[in-house]
């Protein structure tokens, strides 16, 4: 069993680029694997090792100039989620492309997940789901809003658009852990909107917490490795991956006839070209050649 820890936080770097090679150092001694980004407003990511090997790389983390008070969210996996590990230098740990945005600055109410139902059907609240297109379509909240974006860098123009269908409403967001939130409540907030509110540790911290029975989530949490998706008590869910265009699929997708293994699915079938597919399939066989030479590749990254 692999315990996978997600984590982020907000701080001012004075030099982050000097950060990364120590940081991936560390990683690699501990048989740490995953992704983490450094940017200079702060860190990003989600690793997973040992239950031993992630409490080391924590307090690491925790030593890091203003990181002392760095949460993270907890869960495991059956299987390796992540083939190797890489620390990455980003401009932004989450992407919005709004310069003015500082989450250090302001952000809106956090919502302990236990008030978070109440909140949401409240007459004169509407809810936004931040995350993109595909990780909405697995699962959401009841009666959420989807913004059908493709990246969290269209939120700002699709708010533009949209903001006079919420006049006179309290704005409550969430997202999977919790970092678009606190950069979209600070856009909001700079917008003029004056009740802001996000759920305090996103949709994992919510599925963490409270019990099905009570739950106000529908469906699965799209999670970035290799279980695909989570649902309540953070147990793993049935989605996989299409490896042409790294979208969700369930097993019965690949009974359509739009599926090949590595190529295509009912989702990107007519996204790619001929040429594409061929690639595709070249890679597929490059895989399954490597296996036959008893070179190992790692369960859910090459589609087996």
């Amino acid at each position: 069993m692999f315990t996978v820890a997600a984590l982020y936080h907000f701080t001012r770097f004075e030099d982050h680029v000097s950060l990364r090679g120590p940081l991936q150092d560390k990683c690699d001694a501990l048989g740490i694997t995953g992704s983490l980004l450094l940017a200079a407003e702060g860190i990003n990511g989600t690793i997973a090792g040992s239950q031993q090997g992630i409490n080391d790389i924590l307090a690491y983390l925790r030593r890091l100039p203003g990181c002392g008070d760095l949460e993270h969210k907890q869960s495991t996996a059956s299987l390796p989620p992540f083939p190797r590990m890489k620390v990455k230098l980003k401009k932004e740990i989450v992407t919005m492309g709004q310069p003015d945005i500082d989450p250090k600055a302001r952000v809106g109410h956090y919502v302990e997940p236990k008030d978070w139902n109440e909140l949401i059907q409240s007459p004169d609240v509407v809810v936004i789901d931040t995350r993109n297109d595909y990780e909405v379509a697995i699962g959401t909240f009841e009666g959420a809003v989807d913004p059908e974006t493709k990246s969290f860098r269209e939120f700002p123009q699709w708010w533009e658009d949209n903001k006079d269908r919420f006049h006179n409403k309290r704005v409550a967001m969430f997202c999977t852990g919790g970092i678009r939130c606190e950069k979209s409540t600070n856009y909001l907030l700079g917008q003029g909107v004056p009740d802001v509110f996000h759920l305090k540790g996103g949709i994992l911290k919510y599925l963490e917490e409270i019990p099905q029975e009570d739950s106000t989530w529908n469906g699965d949490c799209f999670v970035f490795d290799a279980r695909v998706s989570v649902g309540h008590g953070l147990k793993e869910g049935e989605h996989q991956l299409c490896y042409a265009c790294r979208r969700p699929i369930v097993p019965a997708d690949k009974e359509r006839a739009d599926y090949e293994h590595g190529v295509s699915c009912h989702q990107c079938v007519n996204d790619t070209t001929d040429d594409d597919k061929d690639r595709f399939r070249e890679r597929q066989k490059q895989i399954r050649l490597a296996r036959e030479r008893g070179e190992t590749h790692m369960v859910g990254y090459d589609g087996n």
